[in-house]
């Protein structure tokens, strides 16, 4: 499907179409070693695949700006999709999409909910809640891995941690999915009206939730967000809150969904590995490193030019779209040996960008580590051995310009007795 690209010359090729999406790491390398700083003739936007130039890019958030919403809208959307998008509240640039000092301002009204001590205290309930997901299917023998395990984690985690009841878990999936696919790149138009329609719904839901906690405080992230003032001055107002909920939503629990069920495949592929990690329990935190480099959940991420500039030789005008591909720098040779091989072991492993670099690194790094930590010891503890029950190349990752994960991962396994 995707050999096109890989043969024909790379100014002929177009690194978000679907054809460079669906063999990503082959095309990075080639862009890694023909351009890493490359200027895509057919959509002006400038593509930084190398570690060094994309850590540059990262730190330098006063020439690369974080402020890129505006210009990933599209200039005209559909009569039907403005529509439902009129009876909700108002995308606003809170923390993904804002720059210091708003960024740190944003940021900071939720610090407090993922220090890593804050984090640790959710320890025991990872566990509770691992032990019962693979209670639910060890008899089984076999289970799609995504659907009953490394999408549950995260979604329950996160869902605790925003207030909702276990009952509504189910809606923080299809609100997070959809939220996905709008940001993928690849929705059609009633794909569009669709994602409207749910994203609404998360609006309305949590809209209701945040008038229920303005007047009934309690110890959850809701509340935190509600309460929290400005600077010390003014509170969110509700296009605000909403805005770093739904953030707070997806980033809490697709890419750590994707980063876990991708270590299964990798343990799966890489026996010698899962055998290293067996052996030395004490691996597993590097484990998890390794995992988090390979899969880059968050593949690649948008900046802006604010100014004229230029990067390895190439000239970038203000106004210019950049991609900085985490997913190419965190296989980079010239700073991972041999950086396409999983490596448990591996020197500079705690060097990865999977969650960025600088000011915007993810506020929920320390929990999706942590979630990943846990959710492996305890695979681990449970399981004697895992494989495969699909040949891999029937497996999916459906195509996104920002995200990367499996869509499926059908496996069986042997549960200790």
């Amino acid at each position: 499907m995707g050999s096109s690209v890989l043969d024909l010359p790379l100014e002929e090729t177009i690194p978000l179409s679907p054809e460079a999406l669906a063999c990503p790491h082959d095309y990075n390398t080639r862009l890694r070693t023909e351009a890493p700083v490359y200027k895509c003739p057919h959509t002006g936007i400038v593509f930084v695949s190398d570690f060094e130039t994309s850590r540059k890019v990262l730190r330098d958030h006063e020439t690369f700006s974080n402020r890129f919403s505006v210009a990933m809208r599209p200039d005209e959307v559909d009569g039907k999709v403005r529509a439902v998008q009129k009876r909700g509240w108002p995308a606003v640039d809170t923390m993904l999409t804002q720059d210091p000092p708003e960024h740190r301002r944003y940021r900071g009204l939720v610090n407090q909910a993922f220090t890593a001590r804050r984090v640790e205290t959710l320890v025991p309930r990872m566990e509770q809640i691992c032990h019962k997901l693979i209670d639910g299917f060890i008899q089984a023998g076999r289970c799609d891995f995504v659907d009953a395990f490394s999408v549950q984690l995260p979604v329950i985690v996160i869902g605790e941690q925003l207030g909702v009841p276990d009952e509504h878990f189910p809606l923080i999936r299809k609100w997070s999915e959809a939220a996905a696919l709008q940001l993928s790149g690849q929705a059609d138009t009633q794909q569009q009206v669709e994602i409207a329609h749910v994203i609404l719904e998360f609006q309305n839901y949590f809209a209701k939730k945040l008038d229920e906690r303005r007047k009934d405080r309690r110890d959850d992230i809701i509340s935190d967000v509600v309460h929290a003032r400005l600077e010390g001055e003014r509170p969110l107002d509700t296009a605000e809150c909403l805005s770093i909920l739904q953030q707070l939503m997806v980033a809490g629990n697709q890419t750590t969904t994707h980063a876990i069920g991708e270590g299964m495949l990798l343990l799966i592929q890489n026996p010698e590995q899962l055998a290293k990690v067996r052996r030395h329990p004490e691996l597993v935190d590097d484990l998890v490193e390794e995992v988090l480099r390979l899969s880059t959940p968050t593949a690649n991420m948008w900046r802006v030019a604010t100014r004229d500039s230029k990067l390895s030789g190439v000239e970038i005008p203000a106004g210019t779209m950049l991609q900085v591909r985490y997913s190419s720098a965190n296989r980079d040779d010239a700073q991972f040996d041999n950086g396409q091989a999983f490596d448990v072991t591996r020197d500079k492993i705690n060097t990865q960008i999977a969650f960025g670099y600088g000011v915007h690194m993810c506020i929920g790094a320390s929990l999706a580590r942590k979630e990943m930590q846990v959710a492996f010891r305890v695979l681990l503890e449970r399981f004697t051995g895992f494989a495969l029950e699909v040949d891999p190349s029937e497996l999916h990752y459906p195509p996104n310009v920002l995200l990367r994960g499996l869509a499926a991962l059908p496996i069986s396994f042997i549960g200790r007795t």
